[in-house]
């Protein structure tokens, strides 16, 4: 046949082939959490026609070969087959359980491991492609936040709220997919955002212009609006450590890499036009806060283009079946890389077979990226902000806005939470948790609470019962108004608090307090440290109350945030002070006592913290603490005599540093040293008075082998250490490490003394054999100091620490030795 023939036949038969091809489109998910697999490997069975899923899972393959089987393989992951009609365009979507056994096998090298001179690469041109070598980036950000339960047992199907809510519940198949895990969604978002970095110093901000919030019991409120932006799902692998859900995991690209962590050179490929290196990690020892899973690394230049990075079960950490990260990078025009698409998703596990459990899902795109444009300092004052019209928006905004568009299982998701929010019994359950968690109650625009306040019992007032609420944003979003009524049945007295605030200016936080307050307290208690509705404060109510007091106060604060991390308040405040307990003082002269007084004080404090972060709830302003640097406080107190009858004249000094040092794999250090000075002639419940604990629970802020007001001094160095050691030392221990317990530390003391003017102020009580002392001990040239050691995540919520007091042992009832418990929920 000639050769113009046989193109003849070839191109009479075209039509034919072309219609013979087979073409699958799908997509790879998780069966356990319904999110998507990137970068499987998708291939016909017998064939070499294969494609590796994107970010979302999706893929789309072809081949002309005759083929009746399809088949996906991910590391991790049991591989999953599944026929096909051949010869045609078909979609199959896949759902991969995980695969446990495959993960941390050791593969022994006759030379060097090949994957090794890579990492070296890696951690060479760290400087090169870590994007906090820029002096400045922002860029677009698109947040999609989803919260779903999951494992629903057949114990809580029984409640009659689940019953109520069957309907919904018959329908969740169709969210978790044909073969997948039912779930039921109770939460999803959206919110468009603008994110800055700047180097020199380190500042950050991020301005959220448009949420959309729809969640069972949850208000799309302004604390939810700032939590759902980008700023919190910042993960840089570049980091030797990374913070996620509170605790220090180790990266696999960091400087000691080789510590934690196997690694193997799998496979080359290219990703779009970057040809990369896959290297699988897996952790050296299971218990450990590491990742396993795969990067790419790009040849070129050893930038990480890819990485899907997972925590695996077996890792030290509580209520957590999995975490899993998966990040696409590209590359700046400068040179390092920026995040483009990032995937977060937690599963957390059921904390017994009768509850259930949750999965969080968390994704980030990213677009309009821009580097090396740093703003002003005044730019990066509030961390994170949003415009005024936040939650102003229509559907048609949300459609051009989103940076990829919502799936039918997502929009799914806003219809089953719209219905459930519908059904009264949720709401009433919901409100009822919040209450529980928050201490107040919402109806309307006011919030009833908080609980401590409700009840009480003690040696002075006999049973105590009270009332008290505050406005809300529902009200006003500059003016709260609130306070609380209680009464004693057994001194028939009403105590009571009202206060005012004004917000003055929302971006520069600057707000004025007004209050006055009639209350039943003790010696001890009026150290500030103590919060007046914590659950210390509120147990120390109970029993038999140590020398206490009916103060009546007046204060008035004005508090503003004058540049980043500086915050300023100043305050003045009247108290007047009636003794409810055998209390004289010498009033000037030998002679003359008394036992009430009255005080004047004007105080300034100055805070300074540089990468302290705040959030807004409503009207509130919260701090979630530091990030690398420690908090400085300045406070300076000055008593003025005769001001509306006040006694005395004083003034009072305090400089305070507190520092939370994470460590690594050693764990989290916790340490705070206070100095401070009295100056002035004050009788001694105006002086630094301790905080002991005679409880058997431990209590961080207090003295946890003193008796509740042991010392009374008008100087002192206050030094307290506390080190959380995780799972060092006791991963090591075959027993230890299945029981997942972890080593605790603390270290306590307090130096100081007290001016014979001060201690000629007392009149010396007498005691029942006619004794007379001070009712209070003092410091020498000796620190108080106790030593505290233990185990905490005993059944992940206990804690046992033994304490030892090494000095002062010579005091009365004084305990040596003992044990705190804990009852706190942990990662």
């Amino acid at each position: 046949m000639s050769y113009y023939a046989r193109l003849t036949l070839l191109f009479n038969f075209l039509p034919l082939l072309l219609g013979a091809q087979t073409i699958v489109s799908g997509k790879v998910t998780e069966s356990a959490t319904g999110t998507p697999v990137p970068f499987a490997t998708v291939s016909f069975l017998g064939t070499q026609d294969g494609a590796i899923t994107d970010f979302e899972g999706k893929f789309t393959i072809r081949t002309n070969a005759s083929v009746d089987s399809i088949e996906v393989r991910y590391i991790g992951y049991l591989k999953r087959t599944k026929t096909l009609t051949p010869n045609t365009s078909q979609i199959i979507h896949f759902q991969l359980d995980e695969d446990v056994q495959t993960l941390g096998e050791v593969v022994v090298y006759a030379g060097e491991n090949p994957a090794w001179p890579i990492m070296r690469e890696v951690i060479a041109n760290k400087k090169v492609n870590d994007k906090r070598t820029l002096t400045a980036y922002d860029y677009e950000s698109y947040t999609k936040v989803e919260f779903d339960v999951d494992n629903i047992s057949d114990f809580i199907q029984k409640w009659k709220l689940v019953k109520k809510v069957q309907g919904v519940l018959d329908s969740i198949q169709t969210i978790a997919g044909d073969d997948g895990q039912p779930v039921l969604p109770i939460f999803l978002s959206e919110a468009i955002s603008r994110y800055y970095y700047k180097t020199n110093p380190i500042q950050k901000r991020e301005n959220i212009l448009k949420t959309k919030v729809s969640g069972v019991g949850i208000t799309d409120g302004t604390l939810t609006s700032q939590l759902i932006g980008s700023t919190f799902q910042e993960y840089n692998f570049y980091q030797n450590w990374l913070n996620i859900i509170t605790k220090e995991f180790v990266s696999p690209i960091a400087e000691g890499w080789k510590l934690y962590y196997e690694v193997y050179l799998e496979d080359s490929l290219y990703i779009g036009n970057d040809y990369c290196y896959r290297i699988d990690f897996f952790p050296k020892r299971e218990q450990d806060l590491a990742f396993t899973g795969s990067m790419w690394i790009t040849k070129e230049n050893h930038a990480l283009r890819r990485i899907d990075a997972t925590v695996p079960r077996t890792a030290n950490i509580n209520y957590i079946e999995k975490i899993k990260i998966q990040q696409d990078l590209i590359p700046t025009e400068a040179g390092p890389w920026l995040p483009e698409k990032t995937r977060v998703v937690v599963d957390v596990s059921q904390i017994t077979k009768q509850t259930a459990g949750m999965i969080a899902k968390f994704y980030v795109s990213t677009k309009d990226h821009k580097v090396n444009n740093p703003k002003p300092n005044d730019f990066y004052l509030n961390p994170v902000t949003m415009e005024e019209d936040v939650r102003d928006f229509d559907e048609q905004y949300w459609e051009a806005a989103r940076h990829d568009t919502l799936s039918g299982t997502e929009q799914n998701v806003f219809m089953m939470i719209d219905t459930l929010k519908k059904i009264p019994a949720v709401k009433t359950y919901m409100d009822m948790a919040k209450f529980l968690v928050t201490g107040y109650y919402k109806v309307g625009a006011i919030d009833l609470g908080p609980y401590p306040t409700f009840f009480g019992k003690n040696n002075i007032e006999g049973v105590r019962i009270g009332f008290g609420a505050r406005t809300n944003m529902a009200f006003s979003r500059k003016w709260t108004f609130g306070g609380y009524l209680g009464y004693g049945f057994d001194d028939e007295q009403y105590k009571y608090k009202i206060f005012v605030d004004r917000i003055l200016d929302r971006q520069s936080w600057t707000n004025v307090k007004v209050e006055y307050q009639q209350e039943l307290e003790q010696v001890w208690m009026l150290n500030e440290q103590v919060e007046p509705n914590s659950l210390f404060y509120s147990l120390s109510r109970f029993g038999t109350l140590t020398q206490p007091f009916m103060i009546r106060k007046f204060r008035m604060s004005l508090f503003r945030q004058v540049s980043r991390g500086v915050g300023v308040t100043g305050a003045y405040k009247y108290e007047t002070f009636d003794p409810q307990f055998n209390f004289n003082y010498y009033n000037g002269t030998s002679t003359e006592t008394a036992s009430n007084y009255e005080v004047s004080e004007a105080s300034l404090r100055v805070r300074y913290a540089k990468d302290e972060v705040f959030v807004i709830n409503d009207n509130e302003r919260l701090s979630l603490g530091t990030v690398r640097w420690p908090a400085f406080n300045l406070d300076y107190t000055y008593g003025m005599s005769g001001v509306f009858g006040s006694d005395f004249e004083y003034h009072k000094l305090k400089l305070g540093i507190e520092k939370r040092q994470k460590m690594g794999i050693l764990g989290v250090a916790d340490l705070s040293l206070t100095g401070g000075y009295i100056y002035g002639q004050v009788p001694y419940p105006l002086l630094y008075n301790t905080i002991g604990n005679e409880t058997n629970f431990y209590v961080n802020f207090a003295y946890n082998l003193m008796s509740y007001f042991e010392f009374s001094t008008d100087k002192y160095l206050d030094f307290r250490y506390r080190h959380q050691f995780e799972g060092f030392i006791l991963n090591t221990i075959p027993l230890m490490k299945k029981l997942k317990w972890r080593l605790i530390g603390s270290a306590n003391m307090l130096y100081g003394g007290l001016d014979q003017k001060n201690i000629d102020m007392v009149q010396y009580p007498v005691d029942e054999n006619g004794n007379d002392e001070l009712p209070f001990y003092q410091l020498d040239n000796r620190p108080y100091v106790e030593l505290g050691y233990g185990i905490e995540n005993i059944l992940k919520i206990f804690s046992v620490e033994a304490f030892h007091r090494l000095t002062y042992l010579d005091h009365q009832d004084v305990s040596k030795f003992g044990l705190k418990f804990s009852i706190k929920v942990i990662l």
